[in-house]
């Protein structure tokens, strides 16, 4: 009977139904109203003037404007000078990565010291805007417990969408290739043939994936690959695509190559990563099937500038000279052609918080800013299949807000100066406006 009761209190702890170490919310509705001098929306592209939205329990109620009848007892958040847009999506990052720790000089380190760094890096990326993130790869499940933090509260960060392990082939990408054989590392997302990579999917959607990521061609920042060779055939993606969309989790590849990118297409991906090699053929695979490109333009000024001195391989920068400039001419290409684009940055690879910076990019290579932001918020929100709680200020939506001042459709410079941040109706950094 001892024993029992023991069993019993141990999973009342764990269910969180005594001794919660998380307040419980209170039972009146908590209502902020937030108002400023203009409110871009990104669905049909209008400026609006002088905007009243109303949240309640995190999520938007209404959208006045300035003026209108306010509930009693609201708080009141007054934003004068600021244009407010929704909070933004970056749809690639890895906020257990440092840049400055490249190489072999990530070896310096524990193993739980990445997921410091991503607690870190996940206030960073929030206080710059980004209100929910998708994490396509970081190890030891560090993303989920990060993400657990965060909800339960300890530590400060966006919505993060993880993806635990990124999934690829012996020697390939996504398993390292840095060290020689009398050093056996663990590799719990290596996975060769359909069987053992539909396991894989399985493993990890058990641990806390909420969207899978596999290398579908080699890379730049592994040492030993060739950056465009494909490294799973057809019917392995079909499998892993298959296997994923059955447990109903999204699956992002990783593919520079072009014969890999047209492959996962035709596989079922839902998002290609980098996609730096794509061809015309490609641009109306993706059209036909529906698929977005990720494409992660601004961190070739970053890696090129930076990465000797961090440490990256000089293979790795030799990929990077060779397809840098490639992949923002494709860029320019699919978006000419009317591919789906959203904003994936491959935080991480550059320091995670400059994440805005890839705007000015994607506008200098053919988007407009409205194309720009849209892809970091409704195309994204998309994307994601999450366009009920993110992406827009829209009743029903999350009440994830970003002020700036002036017009970012005339400066999207403005979006790397973001002066108000808003959570779920939380105040997560509001800085004085000089007037």
């Amino acid at each position: 009977m001892q024993r029992y009761n023991r069993i019993v209190f141990g999973l009342m702890v764990m269910t969180g139904v005594v001794f919660s170490t998380v307040p419980m919310r209170p039972a009146v509705a908590d209502t902020v109203v937030v108002t400023a001098d203009r409110m871009l929306d990104v669905v049909t592209g209008r400026v609006v003037q002088k905007p009243q939205i109303v949240i309640t329990d995190g999520r938007i109620v209404a959208v006045q404007s300035s003026g209108a009848s306010l509930p009693e007892g609201a708080g009141r958040v007054e934003l004068p000078g600021i244009t407010l847009l929704p909070g933004f999506i970056d749809m690639h990052v890895h906020l257990t990565a440092d840049p400055r720790y490249s190489g072999y000089r990530a070896l310096e380190f524990t193993d739980n010291f990445w997921t410091v760094v991503g607690v870190a890096n996940a206030r960073r990326t929030l206080e710059a805007g980004f209100t929910t993130v998708r994490n396509v790869g970081s190890e030891n499940y560090d993303d989920v417990a990060i993400k657990q933090g965060i909800e339960a509260g300890f530590v400060p960060g966006p919505r993060i969408v993880p993806a635990t392990y990124a999934i690829g082939a012996t020697g390939g990408h996504c398993d390292s290739t840095e060290f020689p054989p009398s050093f056996t590392l663990p590799a719990p997302a290596v996975a060769d043939g359909a069987e053992a990579i539909r396991a894989t999917v399985r493993k990890l959607r058990k641990y806390g994936a909420e969207v899978i990521k596999f290398c579908g061609t080699g890379g730049v920042l592994s040492k030993t690959d060739s950056v465009g060779a494909q490294q799973y055939s057809l019917a392995e993606m079909t499998a892993l695509v298959d296997e994923a969309h059955a447990l109903g989790l999204r699956v992002a590849v990783h593919a520079h190559g072009t014969a890999g990118i047209k492959d996962a297409i035709r596989a079922g991906v839902d998002t290609v990563e980098h996609v730096s090699l794509a061809d015309k053929e490609a641009f109306a695979l993706a059209k036909q099937h529906g698929t977005y490109f990720s494409m992660d333009i601004y961190n070739d000024d970053y890696i090129l500038a930076e990465g000797a001195r961090n440490g990256v391989f000089a293979e790795s920068l030799a990929k990077e000279r060779q397809i840098g400039r490639q992949q923002r001419e494709t860029f320019r290409a699919a978006n000419a052609a009317g591919v789906k684009m959203v904003f994936g940055t491959d935080g991480g690879v550059y320091p995670n918080g400059d994440n805005a910076k890839q705007f000015v990019t994607m506008v200098q290579w053919g988007m407009t800013p409205l194309q720009a932001i849209r892809a970091a918020t409704v195309t994204a929100a998309e994307a994601l299949g999450r366009a009920q709680d993110v992406g827009e200020i829209a009743v029903g939506r999350y009440g994830d807000l970003v002020g700036v001042e002036g017009d970012p459709l005339v400066d999207v410079a403005q979006l790397q100066r973001v002066t108000f941040v808003m959570k779920g109706g939380i105040v997560v950094k509001k800085d004085t406006v000089p007037r």
